[in-house]
């Protein structure tokens, strides 16, 4: 949307949002089609009323609108437990192979595009932790398919982040640490970092052992993803190559030894450069 309008309220949302058709739905909200004066937004509606999804569902607002920038979805208004936001009609980031695939996108099916989604995924996450309000850690991203659906495509091929109801503060200078959802987390999967798997003792969890971490576990699984997003086009595995060693550090099982979000920006810019000049 490019009116700049204020954020709609309970009353404009009652009198002049018409709801249409479901698009997605997920353990918190149910997401619909909606128009507002010709536009066409996103309504997302509460359906888990009770503790704790009612916590998430508030805290998706309040990140929204906190952290409104060009790498998090554009916030259209919110009631209670019903709020609005910009409308992606390619969906979501775990669906990039198939929007790729259609002819009316072949021809940007290629290396330098795939590049600049995983660029824009990589700002989204260096925003995320140097927000306005501290560092914060996408804690829904236990898996791959999970983390890439917290993002949308956008209509110029970028990724913007939009499910915020699960975004924790970390700050290790604080002694400020976070446990995400353990119970989601594949313990055999390495899709996570270390630090997040779940401590087994004879076959059992045990919960004193759970650890507490940082947004580094958020670089642990920035490899995996941007493998995903560069796919199997020709030039995809000269960026693989050019990006093996700052990625191999991302794997580092010690923490403290990942590099930060900002150092790999850099590093994406200095390759971007060298490849894509233009």
């Amino acid at each position: 949307m490019e009116t700049c309008v204020p954020w709609l309220g309970c009353k404009e949302i009652a009198d002049e949002v018409a709801v249409q058709n479901m698009l997605d739905w997920g353990g918190v909200k149910k997401i619909y089609r909606a128009t507002w004066r010709g536009h066409t937004v996103a309504y997302s509606n509460l359906t888990r009323k009770h503790f704790p999804w009612r916590h998430f569902f508030l805290n998706d607002v309040a990140m929204l609108r906190t952290l409104q920038s060009p790498h998090v979805v554009q916030m259209v208004g919110s009631c209670n437990t019903t709020f609005l936001t910009e409308y992606h009609g390619l969906g979501s980031a775990d669906k990039i192979e198939a929007v790729l695939a259609r002819e009316q996108f072949s021809k940007f099916n290629n290396v330098r595009t795939r590049f600049n989604l995983a660029v824009s995924y990589l700002r989204a996450m260096h925003y995320l932790h140097n927000s306005p309000v501290g560092t914060r850690v996408l804690c829904d991203s236990n898996r791959l398919k999970k983390t890439l659906s917290q993002f949308l495509i956008t209509e110029d091929l970028k990724l913007v982040l939009n499910d915020l109801d699960s975004v924790l503060e970390a700050n290790p200078k604080s002694q400020l640490f976070i446990k995400c959802n353990f119970n989601k987390i594949e313990h055999k999967s390495d899709f996570s970092a270390p630090e997040q798997r779940r401590p087994f003792q004879n076959g059992r969890l045990n919960f004193s052992m759970l650890p507490s971490y940082n947004e580094k576990t958020d670089i642990w699984k920035i490899p995996t993803v941007v493998d995903y997003l560069l796919g199997k086009v020709n030039g995809s595995d000269v960026v693989r190559l050019n990006l093996f060693k700052v990625h191999r550090q991302c794997k580092n099982k010690d923490p403290k030894k990942r590099p930060s979000a900002r150092i790999l920006l850099k590093e994406y810019k200095r390759i971007r450069s060298m490849h894509f000049p233009n």
